[in-house]
């Protein structure tokens, strides 16, 4: 530059011959032309420049005219901004200080978005009054632009999307995009789907609805728009001519629009294609420059992954519904196949209990043992298949509990006492402390059977020395139960998953290696019914205790389930199934046979019987035939025409019959006026309280669930004829 200025006839300009410079103006020129500061030099009214080396790149293409030309010439688009500033340091000679200012200069054939940071000093000349005005100044453009994008990238990669969904997850990254219009003055962002990779506009940004329907229009054509190269490529493209693609050009936030766009594909590891396109505007005052291209590219990587993570997102969420699905149907399956398990287990228990009880005469020794194997089993199974339903219920949502003041002392002291054979033929102690309680506590009494019941036989189970121990104790706002062993004890590694459906500890000694893995799981679910807890405590080799806390009251208890009156049929499958599995553990599992059951003199009263399975229904018309006169049909149609015909005194029907079903037949029997006394018993493969509940809201006077034994339901039928007689009596 001081090459320059000695080359220049400065007579022409505002400065006139350097000889005529006053020692003021030299000396600021010296002081500017040996600093590698960038350094400007005002000088005079006119503000003429004088600049150094530092300074040349600043002004680009204004170079070399720059050099001696007034201020205004120079610099006339920011005149407006710099020029009162230069004024105001002249004549109040005070000095002024801009930080980061932007000012459009039209350095490179464009306005341009730049940013400074520098200094106006007064120089004092030799009249004691201001001659001109130093300024060292530095460019922050690079600077401030960075700072601005890596926001951009951040908030982009921070982009909320509550819901995982693909299509929220652009929108959501589109608006960061519209957070910085300066950089990004319009995007569209298109997901590529289907076979043919078709493009779908799902998200935009500075740009309005007519135009998005003509972006729209052109990308479904692929007409102009590099869609397929770019998403073959894997390589982003500018194009230019936007007026031609959009009709008009989204403006900005700048009087110039955008002259051309990037147009990104949007790829990820996740996915073997592109996934879809992202168009970008370009700024019509910023040059597209590697750090530019680069910024876009960034842009386009995280949304990718942002939709990436979404798409993941909805897979496992798919994967999840599935899962669900799946669950629901299995639900569904246990209960529907629940009749086919339990017509076989009744077809297999009744004939067993009654050779068994030398109904049909004496058995051999070895005849005896095998029925009693038999039979014991099929309680087992019985057992199992019931535990399977009792959990599916709980997972579907549909256990209802039923809560109502018991003494839960007393129940919990039956319980463990029916247990106490089977205990002591193990050769344990046995140790039941449960003390009056000072007041009722709300149970389900099936469920608490459940509870107490499982936990005894998984005490047995896993001890073989010392003993167990059942106590029940009041502690302040809970009832807490606590069933402990001296047994082999649980690893601590085990403990976190001994509540999970379905796990077993591996290589645990024990009296048995059979079980279903869900006694606890359905325990612990029990339990959360009554707003309780469980927990255990253990050590390996040494025992394990088992606790179980009941809340008081009833405010912790849905209001509609917690009844006043506790006397209702139990439906549970009591105490027999867990016995005769825990005397199976034994030296000597079998059970003492049932007494011979009296003979009974055959009535004359009317039976009708209605079940759809021929097996079933000649096993119970054996059973009826004994005591009473039996007709028997295949359905409720026939069910009905026999009852209208021939009104029988007692009505045992099942529940699933095809065309009229058990429900529907008590519905068509009470329309009649023949008919409408007539008492209905129905038996269901249908278990649990909903079941029951169902049967008798419907109209039935008793509901028997398979499997039953010969004499429960000779019992049932016997007590309704019983009631029968007594309204004949008192008629």
């Amino acid at each position: 530059m001081g090459a320059l200025m000695r080359s220049m006839d400065w007579t022409g300009t505002a400065l006139g011959p350097v000889s005529d410079w006053p020692q003021s103006l030299r000396t600021t020129v010296s002081t500017c032309l040996n600093s590698r500061f960038p350094i400007l030099v005002w000088w005079g009214p006119d503000f003429v420049k004088l600049y150094n080396d530092a300074y040349r790149p600043m002004i680009a293409n204004k170079h070399p005219r720059a050099m001696g030309q007034k201020g205004r010439d120079c610099w006339p688009e920011i005149w407006h901004i710099i020029g009162p500033m230069l004024e105001g340091v002249l004549h109040r000679g005070e000095a002024t200080w801009s930080e980061n200012i932007m000012l459009p200069l039209e350095r490179k054939g464009f306005a341009e978005e730049c940013y400074f940071t520098f200094s106006y000093s007064p120089v004092r000349d030799e009249s004691g009054g201001i001659g001109g005005i130093f300024s060292a100044l530095t460019e922050t453009t690079e600077r401030v632009i960075g700072e601005r994008r890596l926001r951009t990238l951040r908030d982009l990669a921070a982009a909320p999307s509550d819901s995982g969904m693909v299509e929220d997850a652009c929108r959501a990254s589109i608006e960061m995009l519209e957070r910085n219009p300066a950089d990004v003055p319009f995007a569209l962002l298109y997901l590529l789907e289907g076979a043919n990779a078709d493009a779908r506009l799902v998200a935009s940004s500075g740009i309005d609805s007519d135009q998005i329907k003509a972006a729209s229009a052109s990308i479904q054509a692929h007409a102009q728009w590099p869609l397929t190269e770019v998403a073959e490529s894997y390589a982003g493209r500018v194009v230019d001519g936007l007026a031609a693609r959009l009709g008009s050009v989204p403006q900005g936030p700048w009087p110039e629009a955008p002259a051309s766009a990037m147009v990104l594909p949007l790829v990820s590891q996740s996915y073997d294609r592109t996934i879809g396109v992202l168009i970008l505007g370009i700024s019509a005052r910023r040059p597209f420059d590697e750090a530019y291209q680069d910024f876009f590219s960034l842009v386009g990587s995280q949304i990718a992954t942002s939709i990436a993570k979404a798409g993941a997102f909805e897979a496992e969420r798919r994967r999840a519904e599935a899962l669900a699905e799946i669950d629901r149907a299995k639900t569904h399956f246990f209960s529907n196949v629940s009749h086919e398990f339990r017509t076989p287990l009744t077809l297999l228990l009744g004939p067993t209990e009654d050779l068994l009880s030398r109904t049909h005469g004496d058995l051999t020794p070895a005849q005896h043992d095998q029925l009693t194997l038999v039979r014991r089993n099929a309680l087992r199974l019985n057992k199992l298949v019931n535990t399977l339903l009792d959990f599916s219920r709980l997972e579907a949502g549909r256990m209802q509990a039923n809560y109502a003041a018991a003494d839960l002392s007393q129940l919990t002291s039956d319980l463990a006492s029916a247990f106490r054979s089977a205990v002591e033929r193990a050769g344990l102690t046995y140790t039941v402390d449960c003390p009056p309680l000072s007041e009722p506590i709300f149970i389900d009494r099936d469920m608490w059977e459940k509870v107490v019941l499982n936990l005894l036989s998984n005490a047995l189970k896993f001890t073989f020395d010392g003993g167990i121990a059942v106590t029940l104790r009041d502690e302040g706002s809970h009832v807490v139960l606590r069933v402990s062993d001296t047994g082999v004890g649980i690893a601590e590694s085990e403990r976190p998953r001994l509540f999970e459906r379905f796990h077993r500890v591996q290589g645990t000694r024990s009296r048995t290696h059979e079980g279903s893995g869900i006694g606890l799981a359905l325990v612990q679910e029990l339990v959360k019914l009554h707003a309780g807890s469980t927990t255990v405590e253990s050590t390996l080799d040494s025992g394990t205790t088992f606790t179980i806390a009941i809340p008081k009251g009833f405010d912790h208890l849905p209001k509609e389930r917690v009844a006043a009156d506790q006397a209702r049929p139990s439906t549970a499958l009591g105490v027999a199934p867990f016995l005769e599995e825990a005397l199976r553990w034994s030296d000597d599992p079998d059970a003492p046979a049932a007494p011979d059951a009296e003979p009974v003199a055959r009535s004359d009263e009317r039976i009708l019987l209605a079940d759809d399975n021929a097996d079933m229904r000649d096993y119970l018309c054996r059973i009826l035939e004994e005591r009473w006169t039996v007709d028997c049909v295949a359905n409720g149609e026939e069910a009905l025409k026999a009852a209208i015909a021939h009104p029988p005194d007692v009505i045992v029907s099942d529940v699933m019959m095809p065309g009229l079903d058990g429900f529907a037949l008590i519905g068509e029997l009470r329309r009649h006026a023949a008919t409408e006394a007539i008492p209905v018993i129905l038996v269901s493969a249908r278990a649990g309280e909903e079941s029951r509940l169902e049967g008798l809201n419907a109209g039935a006077e008793d509901y028997l669930t398979k499997p039953f034994s010969a004499r429960e339901l000779v019992a049932r039928v016997d007590t309704q004829l019983k009631h029968v007689r007594a309204r004949a009596g008192s008629a």
